[in-house]
């Protein structure tokens, strides 16, 4: 069961006056979601290096005091809002040439994360193109916070290496070996990794659905959400 007061959208989302709880919520979000803005930025057919300053400059400006009453109205799913928010940001070329200067040596997010490839693989320019390669990269950035989180709780158990291997067995893991190859190099029976795999995948689930509760407004929102991120990484 999903303990979903404490989640962080809801913080912002609830907050009353200028709460520095919620604003504190509102930018650990942004520093773990911000990689799906800026692939939609780069799609727009911005260079790297005015695309990571629109990035920046649109969060500077969210992330401002006083736009979490704005923020709080919107009262649905932190995926559309941001999407939302960054298409009317773009929209507006006056605020459009601000955030590029407002971005400019601000460092609010962490643009340096991004990979060779990511800084090359968003053009042309092309809107339609760009929104579902933002529904994409919040999909799977859902999915890394997962897996991360899942890694660490094997890790703090001395547990490392048998993660590494269950890992190859879930569905999106591509050119997998079979349960009965990874259970031998195991070293456990075939049955005894089955039951492994399960408890695995359980987890892995449950921390799924707590992931995708940080970023929606009620607890019913969450399985509608989850079909969602899965629609989109079938696609």
């Amino acid at each position: 069961m999903v303990a979903f007061a404490t989640t962080q959208w809801s913080v912002v989302l609830e907050a009353q006056g200028e709460s520095p709880a919620a604003q504190e919520a509102l930018e650990n979000l942004c520093r773990t979601y911000w990689r799906p803005v800026y692939s939609f930025v780069r799609r727009q057919g911005l260079g790297p290096e005015e695309a990571e300053d629109v990035t920046q400059g649109f969060f500077a400006h969210l992330l401002e005091r006083k736009r979490l009453s704005v923020v709080r109205k919107e009262k649905g799913r932190l995926r559309s809002f941001l999407l939302g928010a960054l298409k009317y940001f773009m929209a507006d070329e006056r605020r459009r040439a601000t955030a590029i200067k407002r971005g400019r040596g601000q460092r609010l997010i962490p643009l340096e994360e991004l990979r060779a490839d990511e800084r090359i693989d968003m053009e042309p320019a092309d809107p339609v193109t760009a929104e579902m390669i933002y529904e994409r990269r919040w999909a799977l950035t859902i999915l890394e916070h997962v897996l991360s989180r899942l890694k660490d709780e094997y890790r703090a158990v001395g547990n490392a290496a048998l993660f590494d291997s269950l890992k190859q067995l879930l569905p999106d893991e591509p050119g997998s070996p079979s349960q009965a190859d990874i259970a031998a190099q195991l070293g456990m029976t075939e049955n005894a990794l089955r039951q492994a795999f399960y408890r695995f995948r359980q987890r892995y689930q449950s921390l799924l659905r707590e992931e995708i509760a940080h970023t929606v407004a009620t607890p019913g929102d969450i399985e509608d959400e989850l079909r969602h991120l899965i629609a989109v990484i079938e696609a």
